[in-house]
Formats: structure tokens, C-alpha cells, sequence
């Protein structure tokens, strides 16, 4: 039987994604094989359930939508009220009964609580949880009230409910409290819940969380989009109703307000879009208009003119209507607002005993390295001894928003590269969580660090013919400059390549910071976290057409990273053919290359000329290679050229959903890492994770 967790509710808006989040994270770090379960979901038949959609897709969990719930409310109510109550419960335990055929753990969220359906919600959610033999975690608010024990009551009463109808409850979690009051509730809720087994947490709430987007406003209010369509992720911390005097108004902006206004208020649109520009005034979120008024021409001239403006939104409503409309809305997260996911994990990460709550929720299965635990296991490590990161391209957003994770979730020391004001303006622009006072944030045309940089350029390259006025010029290059800093220990590492080639990251690192002793030459693996193993390819990113010798260098230096990761080296060097079969000129190169690495590394576990197939089936390799420590067990896998490795590695992928972590280098002093032009913003957080765990391993 699988392990489970059913996470119910004192009643709505508790913020249940947080914790689902925060607990699917938990639990896939043990084991990849999750499923999730409603037994009944809100909306219309033809209405993708909110929930269900984020969980599935950001977890890319391998389950159909329809088997993620068993009824629609309204669908189950009728039935209900038709005296039918045993058919939804038979039909839901028949649902989840499914899901634990097929996978090790299974998270089952309870039904929203709304006002008319409260009591019914209650009862079914402790029936369903009796019935699925699910242990229960207990989700309740800490906002509806500045008393603790208004806060208590009703979890008390909810959690004697649940005991007293046979269910254990191992967590109960009080969410969206006050900051200044969750100390005290904490105390008072363990003086309530006196019960050992029971994991107690108190999270607060946070203002990025509950805060919707323009977008959301703009859809539940239906309203129209004037300027700023490509900004409507932007949040609106706050609603500010502007009808006085400006110089009465201005005063009261705030960071990432929505200010509401009648639309011919030309005079307030004006004012309040300078003073977003203006350095004395905080950023706003947005602007909307209400009244059915829309700027007449002469203004439209103006806002047409604004780069970058912030969205304005028109309704038709009054201003009255449209404030106690906005006030009825509530933000979601969405598989797209990575913001909101990786604080939701973050929170879960601090504030709840994950270790204890892990070992509370029983018989979930230890299933080796799965790409969740590879990648939770390398930020973990990361953070062990923080390294300072050097990012050149402090222009591209991408780079920004991975430096916010990064920053946010205290990973590594960052410097961005780049023009000070751009980025700072970029940073405001996107609404980022970077703190511009405690981050590095350097102009190598504008530092007198430069001039030093220059100087050294030339003791390292005069051999070369460099002059000081050839320095001066070359150093002021973003790559050059943060190579300069790794080089002289300023920076621990370097990561580039979202706006620059190849060449313009690696030539700077090979021609000032060198490769490693007894290594000639520099290749590079990627981390494939297939869904039951992490394999390391190599070269795919390098190399074009390596040589017996550069073969076998690429393959000791790909098992000397391997095992830096904590990955066992089995190394397969592939072929077209297994073992003696083939001949030829290319199977040849791998065959000598194979013997070169046996002589250097005898320690080595090494196998080649050998198949793919042959190396990661065991079935298949006990048959082409009987007797092979490697063969059916690979772990590194060399390819025998940049064009095999580079579309075996994107086939992979594409195909299996692999998450593939890289290029890393590997064979340079100290870590320079390379970004594809079309990286994600994971692959850049990645990326500065395992340049950070290189810098670690580094011993001058």
C-alpha cells in the first residue's frame, strides 16, 4: 500500500497550494513515484480544477488530469441530497485506490470549504479521509482575527473532530498569520495539541503570496487593458484610491500599489505615472481607470510615448462598485508564477519540521537518486559553504530573476556585471526581490578595479604581444572582467553564455585562469536526472571530434566529476558496437581510448567499445557483455563526438521529460560555466548551483 497525507481545512482561503507544494517537494526528494488526489473539485465540468492544474505541471508528475479527482461539488451534492452518498464515497475510494496501485506516495487535497457548503465540506472531508486511510495534515488561517484564541477555537474543534472520528492527525499548521502574533500562537498551539506525533507549524503570511496579479484583477473584473499587456504579471500589494488634490495624494503611494481613479482624471494618471519614474516615490503596480472614461487623445499622445509603462486597466463601474469588487478577489498561484512557487516551498522549507513531519508520514519508499533529491541534494550542498558567483549579464532578465532565487533562497554570493543604473531600473521594472544595497553590482568601464585588471592582463599575456592600452580595452568585457575575478580570487566562480557565444565565455577562462595540472584539455558533462537515476554524458558541448588521447581525457575528467557529485563512476565509452564485434576507424579511436584511461586509472571502472543500449539495460548487457561491471550499470556515458553526444542528450530530454543540468566544464583551474542562448531561468539557478559545488572541490 502506498503512503499518503490528505490535507484538509478549518475553512477557506487557508492557502492549502503553499503547503501542497511545500510537501510534494518533501516527499520527491525520497521518492518519484507521487500521485495527487481531490475527491472533489469546484468549477464547471469544462473547468480545469486550479490545484490540480499547478501540482501537475510544475511537478510534471506522470498522471492523466481525470485521474487526479473523483467528483465535481455540484456533481457529488446531487447525488448527496438524492440519498447517494455511498456511490461517491465507493467511486472515490475505487479513484484513489488506482493511484496507489501505481505510485509509492499519494497526496490527497480536500474539498474547498465555501459558505453554504461548509458543514457538508467538513464531514466529507473527515469521512474521505477515514475511509482512504489517510493520515491528515489540518491547514487553518491565522488572519481572521488578532486573537489567539478566536484563531485556536475552531482548530481545536476541528482537530478533536478528526481524532474522535479515528483519524490520526500528524501536522497541524496554522498558515497567514500575523507575523508579530505566530511566536505566541505557536506556544498556545502546543499547549492545546499537547500530542507528540503531531508536527505543529506556524507560518506567516506574506505579502507576495496573497497579493494578486494585474492579470487576475483585470479577469475577475473584466476589465481592458489601455498600456502595460506584457506587465500584467506584475503584483498589486495594495489598492489606493486617488480623488484628492495631488499634493494631498502622492504622499500615500506605496511600493507596488494599484491606484484606483476615475478615468478622466488626467491630472492623477500623469502625476502618479512621473512619481513611478521618480527615485523619491516608490514603484506602483499599475493604474485603473473606472467610470467608463478612457484618456482622451491629447493624453493618449503622452502615455503612447512612455517606454516600459506600467499597465493602466478601464472598467465601466464606479469607483465605489469597483473598490468592493477588487476586495472580493483572491489570488492563486499558477504553474507559471515561479515567484510564488519557490516561495511557497521556501516558507514550508522554514517554518515546518520537514525532517519530523517526513518521518510522521509513514512508509514512503527510499528509491535512489531521482532528479528531485540530485537537484534538492546540490542546492543543500551548495549552501553548505557559500560561494560567491560572478554573473556578467546583468542585461538579460533571465539572469535577474535567477539572481533573485539564488539570492532569496541565500544559495551564493552574487556580483552581476553590467550598467549599475540599467540593472538597478531592471530590477524595479520587473518587480524583483534583490536588495540593490547588498548585492554587488559592477561596471567594468566604470571601476577602478579595471585598471588593476589591466596590469595583470599584461604580466599573464605579454607573451602574446599585450600592451597596456590592448588590456585596458579587452578587461572592460563583461566575460574578461568576471574571469579577472575569478582569477584573483574576487569571485569563486563565473557563469555566462544566456546573451553571449560559447567562445566568449570559455576563451577568457582558457587563455588567463588555464586548466588544471596533468589536464590539457577542457570538455564538458551534462547531469541527465532521468526519472529513476542521474546519468553524466559527456562531451556534448566541446569537443567537435576528439582524438583517443582527448577521449580518454574527457572520460577521466568526467569521472573525476561524477564522483565529485556523489555519483558512483561506471564508465561506458559508446560505439556503434559492443565489445570486439565491430571494426572500423571509430570504433577503433574508442577502443584505444578505453585502453589509455585503463593504463592511467587503474581504479577506474571502465567499459568500451560499448552500445548504449548495452550500458544502462542490464538485460541487454548481460547479453553483449557478460561478466562487465559496467555494462547494464553505467552511470558515465562518453560519447565518441560533439554531434552523437549533442542530439543524444536533447533526444533524451525531449523524449523522456529528463531534466538535463549543464554544460558543466570540467578541467579548468577554477569553475567557468557556459549557459545556452535559450536557457531558462532554472537552467541558469542549476547552473550556479554546481559552478558554486566545483568552487568547493577547488584546492589551490
Amino acid at each position: 500500500m502506498a503512503s499518503s497525507l490528505y490535507v484538509t481545512t478549518t475553512e477557506a482561503h487557508t492557502g492549502k497550494s503553499l503547503v501542497c507544494l511545500g510537501m510534494l517537494e518533501m516527499i520527491l526528494r525520497k521518492t518519484e513515484r507521487v500521485g495527487i488526489f481531490r475527491p472533489l473539485i469546484s468549477g464547471n465540468s469544462g473547468q480545469q480544477d486550479k490545484n490540480i492544474h499547478l501540482l501537475l505541471e510544475h511537478f510534471q508528475l506522470k498522471q492523466s488530469y481525470e485521474e487526479s479527482y473523483g467528483y465535481h461539488r455540484r456533481e457529488a451534492r446531487e447525488l448527496i441530497l438524492e440519498g447517494k452518498y455511498d456511490q461517491v464515497l465507493d467511486r472515490v475510494i475505487e479513484k484513489f485506490k488506482a493511484l496507489e496501485q501505481k505510485y509509492d506516495f499519494v497526496l490527497c487535497e480536500g474539498s474547498d470549504f465555501t459558505d453554504e457548503n461548509a458543514t457538508l465540506d467538513f464531514n466529507i472531508n473527515v469521512d474521505f479521509a477515514k475511509n482512504l486511510g489517510c493520515p491528515v495534515l489540518l491547514l487553518a488561517r491565522g488572519d481572521q482575527s488578532s486573537s489567539i484564541e478566536d484563531i485556536l477555537s475552531p482548530v481545536q474543534i476541528t482537530y478533536d473532530s478528526f481524532v474522535e472520528n479515528e483519524c490520526e492527525v500528524v501536522s497541524v499548521i496554522i498558515n497567514r498569520t500575523q507575523p508579530d502574533l505566530a511566536h505566541e500562537l505557536l506556544l498556545s498551539l502546543r499547549n492545546r495539541i499537547s500530542k507528540k506525533e503531531t508536527v505543529l507549524g506556524v507560518i506567516p503570511g506574506n505579502a507576495t503570496l496573497q497579493s494578486p496579479t494585474l492579470g487576475e484583477i483585470k479577469n475577475h473584473l473584466q476589465a481592458q487593458v489601455l498600456y502595460g499587456g506584457e506587465q500584467l504579471d506584475r503584483q498589486a500589494y495594495r489598492y489606493s484610491v486617488a480623488a484628492t488634490q495631488l499634493q494631498h495624494y502622492l504622499p500615500y503611494l506605496t511600493d507596488q500599489c494599484l491606484v484606483i481613479t476615475p478615468g478622466d482624471r488626467a491630472d492623477i494618471i500623469l502625476s502618479v505615472l512621473q512619481a513611478h519614474q521618480s527615485k523619491n516615490y516608490p514603484d506602483i503596480a499599475g493604474i485603473l481607470l473606472t467610470t467608463k472614461f478612457t484618456p482622451e487623445e491629447s493624453i493618449s499622445r503622452v502615455l503612447d510615448g512612455i517606454t516600459d509603462i506600467v499597465p493602466i486597466l478601464s472598467v465601466e463601474e464606479n469607483t465605489y462598485n469597483t473598490v468592493a469588487q477588487i476586495g472580493k478577489i483572491t489570488s492563486s498561484i499558477t504553474p507559471e508564477n515561479e515567484t510564488k512557487i519557490l516561495l511557497s516551498k521556501r516558507l514550508f522549507e522554514k517554518y515546518i519540521d520537514t525532517t519530523v513531519l517526513q518521518e510522521k508520514v509513514s512508509n514512503v519508499q527510499q528509491r535512489g537518486m531521482t532528479p528531485r533529491m540530485f537537484q534538492y541534494n546540490l542546492v543543500k550542498r551548495a549552501k553548505s559553504e557559500k560561494k560567491h558567483i560572478v554573473l556578467p549579464e546583468g542585461d538579460d532578465e533571465r539572469v535577474l530573476r535567477a539572481a533573485e532565487i539564488l539570492l532569496e533562497q541565500n544559495i551564493v554570493n552574487l556580483t552581476i556585471l553590467g550598467n549599475v543604473e540599467a540593472i538597478k531600473n531592471n530590477i524595479g521594472k520587473l518587480g524583483l526581490r534583490i536588495d540593490t544595497e547588498h548585492v554587488s553590482i559592477i561596471d567594468p568601464a566604470k571601476t577602478p578595479q579595471a585598471e588593476k585588471f589591466a596590469e595583470r592582463f599584461v604580466e599573464l599575456r605579454q607573451h602574446k604581444g599585450a600592451n597596456l592600452d590592448m588590456a585596458r580595452d579587452t578587461v572592460v568585457d563583461v566575460s574578461y572582467f568576471g574571469t579577472m575575478m575569478v582569477l584573483e580570487g574576487l569571485a569563486d566562480g563565473m557563469v555566462s553564455g544566456a546573451a553571449h557565444t560559447t567562445q566568449h565565455t570559455i576563451r577568457p577562462a582558457l587563455q588567463l585562469i588555464k586548466t588544471k595540472p596533468n589536464v590539457s584539455l577542457v570538455s564538458s558533462v551534462f547531469f541527465m536526472a532521468l526519472p529513476d537515476r542521474v546519468l553524466v554524458y559527456g562531451d556534448c558541448a566541446i569537443n567537435p571530434n576528439p582524438n583517443a588521447e582527448e577521449l580518454a581525457e574527457i572520460a577521466i575528467s568526467s569521472a573525476q566529476t561524477s564522483e565529485a557529485f556523489g555519483i558512483e563512476p561506471k564508465i561506458a565509452m559508446l560505439s556503434y558496437s559492443s565489445g570486439a564485434s565491430g571494426q572500423g576507424e571509430d570504433v577503433d579511436r574508442v577502443r584505444q581510448a578505453t585502453e589509455i584511461v585503463k593504463e592511467r586509472m587503474t581504479d577506474l571502472k571502465i567499459e568500451g567499445p560499448i552500445q548504449y543500449d548495452a550500458a544502462v539495460d542490464k538485460e541487454v548487457g548481460i547479453k553483449k557483455i557478460p561478466g562487465s561491471e559496467v555494462a547494464g550499470y553505467a552511470t558515465v556515458l562518453i560519447f565518441p563526438d560533439l554531434n552523437t553526444g549533442n542530439n543524444t542528450y536533447k533526444a533524451v530530454q525531449r523524449e523522456t521529460g529528463a531534466v538535463a543540468i549543464g554544460p558543466i566544464l570540467q578541467g579548468l583551474r577554477k569553475p567557468v560555466n557556459d549557459l545556452s542562448r535559450g536557457c531558462t531561468v532554472t537552467d541558469i539557478v542549476n547552473t550556479v548551483v554546481i559552478t558554486a559545488i566545483q568552487a568547493q572541490n577547488i584546492t589551490e
